[in-house]
């Protein structure tokens, strides 16, 4: 996957049940457009099939899966046993985060645990390459994970961002996935500033379906912001999700040669990430 001049994932939400049908009918339709399709791990802290089933499913469709590791769900030795097995059944990129609060999602009186966070969790897996355990036991073999984080370009303080960019460098981070990205300026300068890291730089692109989804945005999710234009626009427009497949389309346009690729979230409507990149 990181080996493409312009990369390009996309968010798959495993069902919320056993069901896979459609989940392998979207597969199936993103297999020749994207490089890989990451799968997400109780997304939102809500109930859904587990990411390493949904990857292994992937790796059966011939599709590259990136199998998302959050830190609230599990301790540490869930989390490595859970690591180790997904290796075992061919998985081999991984993007560690932290994980939505539980208070999110549908089971409120569910325990946190986040024994580790996202900095831990790659030193861990960077462990793992090694042969170790977390606790230095020497293991049966090594696994040969190519890990990932997230970053927010646009998170403030700007100083703590970039020190928290860097330490998940040094634990292992091999590939980043951001936040969603509207100010394509704002994100340039974020890339000047991150020059030469030898990392790869995912910009998260985040359809927009109406805009009360893009006012709930504004309100709700730190660090990110969708311009007021786009809001009119979508406002204006007959038929609100074409206009946010636009927007989409337009903003990998113009991240072609500022990024080093971008990451894809449709959020359950991932059947339209293929017009949106023809748009392109």
């Amino acid at each position: 996957m990181l080996g493409k001049n312009f990369i390009i994932t996309a968010e798959l939400q495993p069902p919320k049940g056993p069901d896979i049908s459609r989940f392998i009918e979207k597969a199936r339709l993103l297999k020749q457009e994207v490089h890989a399709l990451n799968v997400t791990d109780n997304q939102r802290a809500t109930l859904r099939l587990s990411s390493v089933a949904g990857c292994v499913i992937l790796e059966r469709e011939g599709i590259t899966p990136v199998l998302q590791m959050t830190c609230r769900d599990r301790n540490r030795l869930a989390i490595q046993a859970d690591l180790l097995g997904a290796h075992a059944l061919g998985i081999r990129h991984v993007l560690a985060i932290t994980g939505d609060d539980i208070s999110a999602g549908d089971h409120k009186e569910a325990k946190q645990v986040f024994d580790l966070d996202s900095i831990q969790l790659i030193s861990m897996i960077s462990g793992l390459n090694k042969g170790l355990s977390s606790s230095g036991t020497q293991l049966k073999g090594r696994t040969e994970f190519i890990t990932g984080a997230v970053v927010n370009p646009f998170s403030i303080p700007e100083e703590l961002n970039l020190l928290r960019f860097d330490k998940k460098i040094s634990a292992g981070a091999k590939f980043f996935q951001t936040q969603a990205v509207y100010d394509i300026e704002g994100f340039k300068k974020f890339m000047d500033k991150v020059a030469n890291r030898g990392v790869k730089i995912l910009a998260g692109i985040l359809l927009l379906k109406s805009s009360r989804m893009a006012h709930f945005i504004n309100k709700n999710v730190p660090g990110v912001t969708v311009p007021g234009n786009l809001i009119e626009e979508i406002e204006n427009s007959k038929d609100p999700l074409m206009k946010g497949m636009e927007i989409a389309a337009n903003i990998i346009r113009e991240l072609k040669g500022v990024s080093d690729g971008v990451h894809i979230m449709a959020m359950g409507m991932e059947e339209m990430i293929p017009g949106i990149l023809e748009m392109v």
